[in-house]
């Protein structure tokens, strides 16, 4: 049995399966609707947030996850003779790492490590299954820390939006408000780069902007050898399948994980979108 527990944060939304397989330990980020606090995929799951999304008087907003909720993870694996390591959403996107760290302060000389993934979704999920199979075969709480800061080095996510019109709401848009106010058949392509959602390029028509993700996709990862790819989608569940079938087929990964996106990230994203997160090189 490993002594390294890993915990992430929802934002990953890793398939349960995975999850049960590896021990790990997630922490729910904070979804408030009006007089209504949730925890992100605990007291709500993507399909009821999408449909209550459609017809919503007052729109959704987050908060990271809290600190009273880190410290009791943390003492629980503490407890059970872990040392932790924790991979978390980029602190350009959230504050989850700054609530870490206050957690970990109040446990003085504990082992606990924590890492920036330096970004979100599958992209930071594949950095914790690549670190989790790692302790689960033995690597100490060293050796997972290390692996993690070379992992996130292989990974990216690539998406597709509807409209911008969430991301610009939630402040998150970075480099990709340059983008804002352009024509309404527009289709925005971004990244999560350097912690920070940037502009690819911008394409005309849904269509063309799943054909150009596909594209690119094949572009990043080319030359490059295992490559892993998992979805990520909000409520654009075939596209998606779809999506993930066609880059199978051209890419042949050693992995792929068909994953939606949690209601917090929704949240920002907006309904609609669809991307793709992959691991390349290791």
């Amino acid at each position: 049995m490993s002594t390294v527990a890993i915990v992430t944060d929802s934002t990953a939304y890793i398939p349960q399966n995975f999850l049960d397989e590896y021990q790990i330990t997630v922490a729910p980020q904070v979804l408030i609707w009006g007089d209504q606090t949730y925890e992100d995929g605990v007291d709500i799951q993507p399909e009821e947030f999408y449909r209550r999304l459609k017809t919503a008087a007052v729109m959704p907003t987050t908060s990271q996850v809290t600190i009273p909720n880190f410290h009791k993870i943390f003492q629980n694996l503490l407890d059970q003779g872990k040392e932790i390591l924790a991979i978390l959403i980029s602190t350009k996107l959230s504050g989850t790492i700054d609530s870490a760290i206050q957690a970990k302060g109040m446990l003085p000389g504990a082992p606990i490590e924590i890492v920036d993934s330096y970004t979100t979704a599958m992209a930071m999920g594949f950095q914790v299954l690549t670190v989790a199979r790692a302790a689960k075969a033995g690597a100490n709480l060293e050796e997972c820390k290390r692996l993690a800061e070379e992992v996130r080095n292989h990974t990216g996510v690539v998406f597709a939006v509807d409209t911008l019109e969430f991301l610009h709401r939630g402040g998150r848009i970075g480099g990709g408000s340059r983008f804002l106010g352009t024509a309404l058949n527009i289709k925005p392509l971004l990244e999560v780069t350097g912690g920070r959602v940037e502009a690819v390029e911008r394409v005309r028509t849904r269509k063309k902007s799943l054909m150009r993700l596909a594209e690119i996709i094949e572009e990043r990862t080319r030359g490059k050898s295992p490559i892993r790819l998992a979805t990520l989608h909000a409520n654009a569940e075939e596209e998606a399948r779809e999506l993930l079938d066609e880059l199978s087929r051209r890419l042949n990964p050693v992995e792929t994980i068909f994953s939606t996106v949690s209601p917090v990230i929704g949240t920002h994203a907006g309904p609609g979108t669809v991307g793709i997160a992959y691991l390349a090189g290791m």
